[in-house]
């Protein structure tokens, strides 16, 4: 029977001390960033098991969101979301904490200030800041993203893809278009792959420019204005929008008020996500309700889970307003 690695064969290894050994498979600050990555580097050749830093009762866990998320866009959605991991956290006497992250940074460094034992990332990483993020080797869990190898939970965003347009398809519209920020993001991927099954299953066939990608501009807002214009500037304009956000949706009923559009009279737009100012704009959102709060409690879930592994997914509900 082979012998277990133990963190003094690493530390011999390396020809560094047992703390520093410990605190690099941790996570811990304390350590040049090389030598950081040369122990981890020796303990994955050496075969130790990592799952053995998981024995302990999780204290800390690091709440992670990408910096090109415009925050004040994005908290209505992830601010729920937080809530619902920090409930659960606080009834299993663990301590949350918070940080906005990107490519540019000394990722590691800014991770270890807050000395978490493991890691929820929310929302749209790139592969690579993902990969920067495993090599830490603390548990790691997405919610609102898809990576291979990963395990994540993430709301049915196809089924609520399919329910918008089906809706769109009930009421009578015939040319409806998708507005998307970007489609590099897996959950609006997702939602895009909706809205096809849904046009595909009634034999309905749209012009490729109904399918709207904003520019990529700093500017969010601006940015899905001006797709917005392209596709109310058609020749034949769409009849109905689902539009891959409430916030988005938002800009789209006001774009619509500014050009003396009527919603839903002479245009329907859906959103997606059921923030909670879709119930109030003007006129109030149709959209598609997440329960944000169950998000972020089965995330938290997944990582206390010893398994650690699979693709969760939450179901979605159509609310129906004016719009």
């Amino acid at each position: 029977m082979t012998k277990p690695v133990r963190i003094r064969d690493i530390a011999e290894a390396c020809g560094v001390s047992l703390g520093a050994v410990s605190r690099a498979l941790k996570g811990q600050p304390g350590l040049r960033e090389e030598t950081r990555l040369r122990i981890i580097s020796v303990a994955e050749q050496q075969g130790y098991d990592f799952s053995r830093l998981r024995s302990d009762k999780l204290k800390r866990v690091l709440f992670l969101l990408h910096r090109q998320h415009n925050i004040s866009r994005a908290l209505p959605f992830y601010s729920q979301l937080l809530l619902g991991i920090e409930n659960l956290c606080r009834e299993q006497g663990i301590a949350l904490s918070f940080l906005s992250i990107g490519p540019g940074d000394a990722v590691s460094e800014q991770v270890m200030l807050h000395q978490p034992d493991a890691l929820i990332c929310a929302g749209f990483f790139e592969p690579e800041l993902l990969a920067l993020l495993a090599q830490m080797k603390l548990p790691l869990v997405l919610v609102d993203l898809w990576a291979p190898g990963l395990p994540c939970v993430n709301p049915d965003n196809t089924q609520g893809g399919y329910l918008a347009t089906r809706h769109l398809i009930d009421q009578g519209r015939t040319r409806i278009a998708f507005l998307a920020s970007t489609l590099a993001h897996y959950s609006i991927r997702q939602r895009e792959k909706g809205y096809r099954q849904a046009l595909y299953e009634a034999r309905l066939l749209m012009p490729p420019e109904y399918e709207a990608i904003a520019p990529p501009l700093l500017d969010t807002e601006r940015s899905l204005s001006e797709a917005i214009d392209e596709l109310l500037n058609l020749p034949e304009p769409p009849d109905a929008i689902f539009a891959y956000n409430d916030a988005a949706a938002m800009v789209v009923l006001r774009v619509c008020a500014q050009r003396g559009l009527r919603v839903p009279q002479d245009i329907a737009v859906v959103g997606f996500d059921d923030i909670e100012s879709a119930a109030w704009s003007l006129p109030p959102l149709t959209t598609i309700a997440v329960d944000k709060q169950l998000l972020g409690r089965e995330a938290l879930k997944l990582l206390l889970d010893e398994k650690q592994e699979g693709n969760y997914l939450l179901p979605v509900k159509l609310v129906v307003r004016a719009s």
